[in-house]
């Protein structure tokens, strides 16, 4: 075990502090990251908090992790030394369950195993901690390659952000000349108009504020669609092939529904908590879906990254340091940043 620097909370009401952290000797199968950088993403407001009732403390959180290889275990493959990689939301799976053969780890049938406040099979059955702090030991399979040619602080949030909004235009197939709906442009929606874009897609970025229509112009969207103007939204009635709605929290979703064609889809990807009710017949005139989507697999996230590569897409930040964190997240609920914070870990070293 090796004694580390990091930043987490010990309570649900306290602001996060520096605090030492227990990091495992590196396996046979491990790789020790040097971290360079973490993005901070609104899940690790909710777990700092306690928001969703499941948070052990002490937290440390972080899952958008961006780092150098500086050390191998006997039988890895497929890193060495120096290399630029990245560790996502996931840490482990059983990697035996149906789910995991189909590279969905996401949803492994036994429980995966998240990168923070997750129960650690390499630890004992203590909690894994995140990237908010100066390094970490991560089986290889759950290690990600990152192209070179990206900006490392703006790739941190591809690793959450990016693959939450990838994995759902990949599984429904959108393709050049779909016409596509982005709902929401914050930490999601602006990853989501980037790759929509990137597919050919033609994209329309519906916004309650029409003062964000030219950011999502610059972002790729080609139309900007302002959802309270009523007579503006009817003239698109029936026309998108898919809808990425990336609002998070309950909201109505009559309005949106009646946008998608016959046998058209729209994923959730934000809201995790009730929504209103809406009318059935919003589905059932159309044979319409509406689906949900969590991150994506390790080979899913993979393909994300080299996809951002060949492309050099990579999230709108801004770089803070650890010590400024608090207030990031008080900026974050109050939908105070363009579009994602990344720690610059340097700061806490």
């Amino acid at each position: 075990m090796t004694t580390i620097k990091a930043y987490g909370a010990t309570a649900s009401t306290e602001e996060l502090k520096p605090l030492d952290i227990q990091r495992r000797a590196v396996g046979a199968a491990d790789v020790k990251i040097d971290i360079t950088y973490c993005g901070v993403c609104h899940s690790d407001i909710h777990t700092v908090r306690n928001d969703w009732k499941g948070s052990t403390y002490p937290v440390i959180p972080g899952h958008e992790i961006i780092g150098r290889v500086t050390e191998v275990g006997a039988n890895v493959s497929h890193y060495k030394v120096g290399d630029l990689v990245g560790v996502g939301c996931l840490v482990d799976s059983c990697q035996t369950c149906n789910s995991c053969e189909q590279d969905l780890e996401q949803f492994c049938e036994k429980g995966a195993t998240f990168t923070y406040n997750s129960s650690d099979k390499h630890s004992d059955g203590k909690q894994t901690y995140g990237g908010y702090s100066t390094a970490v030991v991560v089986d290889e399979k759950f290690v990600l390659r990152i192209p070179e040619n990206l900006d490392e602080a703006a790739t941190a949030p591809l690793l959450c952000a990016g693959v939450t909004t990838w994995s759902p235009l990949a599984h429904w197939k959108v393709k050049k000349g779909d016409k596509v709906v982005v709902i929401g442009l914050g930490g999601l929606g602006h990853m989501g108009v980037k790759f929509a874009n990137a597919l050919g897609a033609h994209v329309v970025m519906i916004t309650t504020s029409p003062e964000k229509g030219k950011d999502a112009k610059r972002l790729g969207a080609h139309e900007v669609l302002v959802s309270k103007d009523q007579g503006e939204m009817k003239k698109h009635q029936g026309s998108f092939d898919f809808i990425l709605n990336t609002i998070p929290v309950g909201h109505e979703m009559d309005p949106y529904l009646g946008l998608l064609k016959i046998d058209a889809t729209m994923v959730l990807v934000g809201a995790v908590e009730p929504l209103k009710p809406f009318n059935g017949g919003s589905i059932i005139m159309g044979r319409k879906r509406i689906a949900g989507s969590l991150i994506g697999g390790i080979k899913e996230t993979q393909e994300m990254l080299d996809f951002c590569g060949e492309h050099n897409i990579t999230s709108d930040i801004e770089l803070i340091d650890m010590q400024d964190i608090n207030t990031a997240y008080e900026r974050v609920t109050s939908n105070d940043v363009k579009y994602r914070f990344v720690i610059d870990m340097k700061s806490l070293k």
